[in-house]
């Protein structure tokens, strides 16, 4: 009795510590490698002592969304058995040519770190990262049971360093290398695979621009029949793609060569039968320049499509229709504004389960463009697609109540990314801001996880946000508000924002300062063409140890100014291979 007194007496969290340590370690380890959400296992981390190392032992992948929040070695001491890196490198700008091409982010040293401490590491995806060739001959010599490799939108290498990986990686399942900035000197590498070599599952080169030794790869493609995915590049033409469908049956994704070149009727009868043949095809991309004869030969393996990308495909909007309505499955769609309003709104009466929706621009720099789309095709989209929930939207006008219907349709918008290609256009309707139409995707989206707000915007615009956007993590500016309150209304009522993004924007000192308390639990803040000085960085700095806040100076700025900010936690301290363009406070 007196002990069943005690365990009443008992906090339910003392009880519940108590049963948990009570557990093996081997048993909580098993526990925990069932939690695959990195998030989730960091939480798991805190909650004691025991769990803090079952989780540090235990843990086989790792995230880090900026490589210098973090050390290779703070990483290798804390988790020794990782067998799954991914790592984020360059600020996301990088793609639009405002970060410095030696601005850092070298994966060298991580990987010399990895093969004194994890030399049985198996997988690496990276983007934004610097790659050399010596990079991934080092990869390819020390690490003997290495299987994957994803390389998304690095520089610094080149096929060389393609044809080490070939020649060494005896176990790769995966090479995924796609929107590299690569040195592609020949397709030969293709032939480095060894003739006894079977295990590849993914092989990705489509954004490579050589022709390749389409005898080795049809040699490859040949023996591993365990391959499930084949993007190919634009050199690999229509009887080649033939040949290679033939030898893969099996393929469940598939990125084709060109579809420009003539063919005779019986290599478009092999053709069609060739896709008719690959039974278990669900994505597809490609089709650069496609020729509307041939399209038809893909009719019959459309059926199962659930992602289709043509973002490098300029189809009208009349072969566009005739393709889609053989896609009733389809869940992604990927796609230029070529396909103008006609198109989208044949997505919108044959497309009822799509879930994802990017437009892209065929020409984003020519304003007297002819062709693109308008709020007419993304309001039929969302009256025909009620599952959409995430859309990167590139148009040339858009209004107020056309948003508002959109997300009165499609509520659950998680990614909601609105680029209109004219900086600080108003609703071209009533000649309004866009404030309305961001208000209605913050008012009626609980779930918001990443907005993109452009147009002619105020203040209010960001009022919203802050009132209403309590689930946002991702937020990107560009040419709006009026005052640094707009700034300061996201800091205040975004409580899980993790990254800002803001470029040309009025925003200045008291805008930046007003983050203090708020710039420690997220990942980074990018500002450009800001009105902020080189002095308020310094009192950030200053005032909050743990952060790296970076100034990168154009040539011929004035010294006062800060151009561009580049501001994110670490616990590895200021880095020490900033280029002289980059200033660390």
């Amino acid at each position: 009795m007196e002990s069943e007194s005690k365990r009443k007496k008992e906090s339910p969290n003392t009880a519940e510590l108590a049963v948990t340590a009570s557990f093996p370690d081997e048993v909580l380890e098993i526990v925990l490698s069932l939690l695959t959400s990195h998030r989730d296992r960091s939480s798991v981390s805190l909650v004691c002592k025991d769990w803090y190392h079952a989780e540090r032992w235990s843990r086989t992948q790792v995230f880090i969304g900026n490589c210098y929040s973090v050390s290779p070695e703070i990483l290798t001491r804390r988790f020794p058995n990782i067998r799954s890196v991914t790592l984020k490198g360059k600020p996301r700008f990088s793609d639009f040519n405002l970060v410095p091409p030696n601005w850092g982010a070298d994966i060298h040293a991580w990987l010399v770190a990895f093969a004194a401490k994890y030399p049985f590491l198996e997988e690496l995806r990276l983007k934004r990262m610097a790659v050399s060739d010596e990079s991934l001959e080092f990869l390819a010599s020390n690490f003997p049971n290495f299987k994957l490799l994803s390389l998304l939108s690095c520089d610094g290498f080149s096929t060389d360093g393609l044809a080490a990986i070939a020649t060494h990686c005896k176990n790769l399942t995966e090479l995924d290398i796609q929107e590299n900035g690569i040195e592609d000197s020949s397709g030969s590498w293709l032939s480095c695979f060894p003739e006894s070599f079977t295990s590849l599952e993914v092989l990705n080169f489509a954004n490579l621009t050589s022709e390749v030794n389409t005898d080795a790869l049809e040699r490859l493609v040949s023996r591993c029949k365990s391959l499930k995915v084949l993007k190919v590049n634009k050199s690999i033409s229509l009887e080649q793609l033939q040949r290679l469908l033939f030898r893969a049956p099996q393929l469940e994704e598939l990125g084709t060569g060109s579809f420009l070149q003539d063919l005779t009727a019986r290599p478009y009868a092999d053709l069609e039968s060739a896709f008719n043949n690959c039974k278990n095809i669900h994505t597809l991309s490609g089709l650069w320049e496609a020729v509307p004869l041939y399209l038809p030969a893909l009719y019959n393996s459309c059926a199962n499509l659930t992602f289709l990308n043509l973002s490098y495909t300029a189809l009208q909007s009349g072969e566009f229709a005739k393709l889609v309505v053989h896609c009733p499955r389809l869940r992604r769609l990927w796609v230029l504004d070529t396909v103008e309003d006609k198109g989208l709104e044949a997505v919108g009466s044959n497309c009822p389960l799509l879930e994802e929706l990017r437009v892209f621009p065929a020409d984003p720099f020519d304003e007297e463009i002819i062709h693109g789309v308008t709020e007419e095709g993304f309001v039929a989209v969302s009256f025909g697609c009620r599952r959409l929930h995430y859309v990167l939207y590139f148009c040339w006008q858009m209004t107020n109540a056309a948003v508002a219907t959109i997300v009165q349709n499609c509520p659950n918008f998680t990614h909601f990314r609105l680029c209109i290609m004219t900086p600080g256009l108003p609703d071209y309707l009533t000649n309004e801001p866009m404030d309305e139409a961001f208000g209605a995707v913050v008012k009626t989206c609980s779930k918001l996880q990443r907005l993109s707000v452009s147009g002619l915007l105020t203040d209010l615009t960001f009022e919203y946000i802050g009132k209403y956007a309590k689930n946002l993590e991702t937020l990107s500016v560009a040419f709006a508000g009026r005052s640094d309150r707009g700034m300061q209304c996201v800091l205040e009522g975004c409580p899980k924002l993790r990254k800002l993004e803001i470029r040309d924007c009025p925003f200045g000192n008291e805008a930046l300062l007003s983050g203090l308390e708020k710039y420690e639990s997220m990942r980074s803040l990018w500002m450009s063409a800001c009105n902020v000085t080189m002095n308020a960085c310094r009192r950030l700095a200053k005032q909050m140890p743990r952060l790296n806040v970076e100034v990168m100076k154009e040539d011929g700025s004035d010294d006062s100014q800060a151009d561009k900010v580049y501001i994110y936690r670490t616990v590895a301290g200021p880095r020490r291979d900033a280029p002289p363009s980059v200033l660390t406070l």
